[in-house]
């Protein structure tokens, strides 16, 4: 079931894409490198050791290549996007609900797998992965892939929430009080998606099979409960430093968030733990695409294959809480330690419904766009 939605999303996306040229052909050779490379990142994706010493990929790869490393962090996809359709970046480290956005603004351009050694390690679940390989290119490289836990308080759950209810439904928490004001949600449109992913479990009748291929029937029905979630939310989120400080010290007990913020609280000795309820959860799988018009592309190339080294893939896995996109940095890794790719959860891949950009045109048929769930959650969240 999971391989034919896989085909029948990469023949709908070939078909969207179809009517469209690339933007370049790919690197057939890669040169000195330009001295530097910038680069858009999700928080705690590339570290240079200033937060942990132990915890440092950058400073290697400037020394051996001599291509200095910059980065402009990102919260969101869609800012993400705006950064790139602005310019003056090489490289992304985009998810599913924005790779092909970018692919078909003509913000991004193949990739030359045969000149990136790395590649072969590359798992083999996200080498021909729907969300950045178009027409037989492929658009980029997998970096870091993971699921949206939900990340809840011990001292209110002695026991890990079995529902995403809690965050959806008006409800008294295991301590006795509501939930008003103190769970949170996700500031950004593919969130509608969560919603979703809650409504195959509570709603079987409305027949959601695919959270990002909704009829507008099963959009409506998502949008219900995100209009009745508002009244439980004291703050979305999309920074996790933010987040973190909330669940510090703004009473939050409950939300849907990554494995970073989990990992930092828990370091902070925070009661803190994490989980992926029973309706299963929405994730990302993370690709590093190259720029149409990066200004430092042969530095880029070299970042591309510095970042599938076995240990960098685990270092970064420990760090952010992530599976590695390379298997060999289950073992290669002291920071991630032996354990560390099956707590972080490298069998749970076909559980995860990974974030890709809705269109109109899908496997089942008419499905609500995009544009269309990016105005309502607007609307949604502005209550």
């Amino acid at each position: 079931m999971k391989a034919a939605l896989r085909t029948a999303t990469a023949l709908m996306m070939a078909t969207v894409f179809s009517g469209q040229a690339m933007a370049q052909a790919a690197m057939t050779e890669i040169g000195e490198g330009e001295g530097a490379v910038d680069i858009v990142a999700w928080p705690g994706y590339i570290e240079r050791g200033e937060t942990d010493k132990a915890y440092d990929w950058v400073t290697s790869f400037e020394k051996a290549t001599g291509c200095t490393v910059n980065v402009k962090t990102a919260a969101t996809s869609d800012e993400m996007v705006t950064l790139m359709n602005q310019g003056g970046f090489d490289l992304v480290t985009a998810s599913g609900d924005a790779s092909l956005r970018l692919v078909a603004g003509k913000k991004v351009q193949p990739v030359n797998t045969q000149l990136i050694p790395g590649w072969s390690k590359v798992d083999k679940r996200l080498q021909d992965a729907p969300w950045y390989t178009v027409g037989g290119e492929h658009y980029g490289v997998p970096y870091q892939w993971g699921p949206n836990v939900l990340m809840y308080n011990t001292d209110v759950f002695k026991t890990a929430p079995e529902s995403w209810n809690v965050v959806f439904e008006k409800m008294d928490l295991p301590d006795g009080k509501t939930n008003e004001g103190r769970v949170q949600a996700y500031d950004g449109a593919i969130y509608i998606a969560d919603a979703a992913t809650y409504l195959m479990g509570a709603k079987p009748e409305l027949g959601i099979t695919d959270p990002y291929a909704l009829s507008e029937a099963q959009y409506a029905a998502a949008l219900e409960l995100l209009k009745g979630q508002r009244a439980l939310i004291g703050r979305y989120w999309h920074d996790a430093a933010v987040q973190v400080d909330d669940f510090k010290t703004e009473g939050v007990v409950a939300s849907g968030s990554w494995p970073f913020q989990v990992n930092t609280l828990t370091a902070d000795k925070q009661p803190i733990a994490s989980t992926i309820p029973r309706e299963g959860a929405t994730g990302w799988a993370d690709t590093t695409m190259l720029a149409a018009d990066a200004e430092h592309p042969n530095c880029a190339y070299k970042w591309m294959e510095h970042s599938l080294d076995p240990k960098v893939q685990g270092d970064i896995a420990a760090w952010f809480g992530s599976v590695p996109a390379v298997p060999d940095a289950c073992k290669a890794s002291d920071l991630l330690g032996p354990e560390g790719c099956a707590t972080n959860g490298f069998d749970n891949f076909d559980k995860i419904r990974f974030w890709r950009t809705p269109t109109t045109q899908c496997a089942s048929g008419e499905c609500v766009p995009y544009s269309r769930w990016v105005s309502d959650y607007i609307a949604v969240m502005g209550g």
